[in-house]
């Protein structure tokens, strides 16, 4: 008899605005997006269920949502509310497993291979998340990292959907390519080009012919459609830079387009750098085209960074020098590596002026 681990995903549901839909009632039932208005060339950084119900997404430019929605509520994000919450999400989480690994403030891996039963433990801490915060948080269980955070979005929001061992191979292959996680828009519309519409095409491939034509990425693929990720959970993993990227449905196209989207990467880095409570001295801007072309730009200042208003300028600056003429971005991303504890070096801030 095999041994399979038992993996939660948790993932709560539209976190941000569900917060401010909490806290302001009058935004209950309502089209709101966190982020900035289109007057301040602001992008979208989350939407209530309400709002993506009219195609309104993350890091799409807020004039888009307004003529999608003329009546959505823009609200400005309040990080460290949604940081408070965040930690009672996760003091719920350690009362089961001290093997938890956060992915960023509203989700997070739970090894309860210890526990007696992994449904039992996720149906638990999800009622114990309501009860604590009034929030819904969807779960997802199965035998490992890939096929439970898979699991986590099929019954969203609030829901609990369970992948068993003798099942992976079957929910697998009917998976849409476009669903798998880590698979873009651009690489699922290669896969399709290539006769890879579901899991069950990806199945059929060789992994030296996967990694023929997509790279190292390749044998990556091949392990998860086929339910093998030996990736443990690990709440102990030294961070070497903090960092978001976005993965567009549709290429951008305009600078304009890449700045908003930009500036709501730096927003979220900036809140992942304060949680973790780091500052870092380097920041690398990663841009990936349509042709699959990728490049990375760094620069590293003599004034560690944490805040937006510090790196949203230098992010800037590198996409505008470094961007290809006729550009079709299908990715963004910022990092910021060679962090130091923030309470070493204070609160200075950089000018760039």
């Amino acid at each position: 008899m095999v041994d399979h681990r038992k993996i939660l995903h948790v993932d709560m549901d539209a976190f941000y605005a569900s917060i401010e839909q909490r806290d302001y009632p009058e935004y209950r039932d309502k089209p709101v997006v966190v982020g900035g208005r289109p007057e301040q060339r602001g992008a979208v950084a989350a939407a209530s269920y309400e709002a993506r119900r009219y195609g309104i997404h993350s890091a799409m430019p807020s004039r888009i949502a307004v003529q999608r929605c003329p009546h959505v509520i823009f609200v400005r994000p309040r990080f460290d509310v949604y940081r408070a919450v965040s930690e009672q999400i996760r003091t719920i989480f350690r009362d089961y497993t001290e093997l938890v690994e956060p992915l960023s403030l509203d989700e997070a891996y739970l090894d309860v291979t210890g526990c007696e039963s992994a449904i039992a433990t996720a149906k638990v801490i999800k009622q114990r998340i309501q009860q604590t915060t009034e929030l819904t948080a969807s779960a997802g269980v199965s035998i490992n990292k890939f096929l439970a955070k898979m699991a986590s979005d099929v019954n969203k929001p609030n829901g609990l959907y369970v992948i068993l061992p003798e099942e992976a191979m079957a929910f697998i292959a009917t998976l849409p390519i476009e669903k798998f996680h880590g698979i873009g828009p651009a690489t699922a519309r290669k896969m399709k080009q290539l006769g890879i519409a579901r899991g069950a095409d990806l199945q059929r491939w060789r992994e030296t012919d996967l990694v023929a034509e997509f790279g190292k990425i390749g044998s990556h693929y091949f392990r998860v459609a086929n339910a093998q990720d030996n990736r443990r959970v690990d709440p102990n993993r030294i961070r070497k830079s903090v960092g978001a990227e976005r993965s567009f449905a549709e290429d951008l196209r305009s600078l304009e387009a890449m700045s908003q989207a930009l500036a709501t990467i730096v927003d979220e880095v900036e809140a992942r750098l304060l949680k973790a409570k780091k500052m870092g001295y380097t920041l690398t801007l990663k841009v990936k085209y349509a042709n699959y072309r990728q490049i990375t730009r760094s620069r590293t200042v003599d004034v560690p960074m944490q805040r937006a208003t510090d790196m949203g300028p230098l992010a800037q600056a590198l996409l505008e020098h470094h961007l290809e003429p006729q550009p079709q971005v299908r990715l963004l991303g910022v990092a910021i590596a060679n962090l130091v504890p923030a309470e070493t070096v204070g609160f200075q801030q950089l000018s760039l002026l």
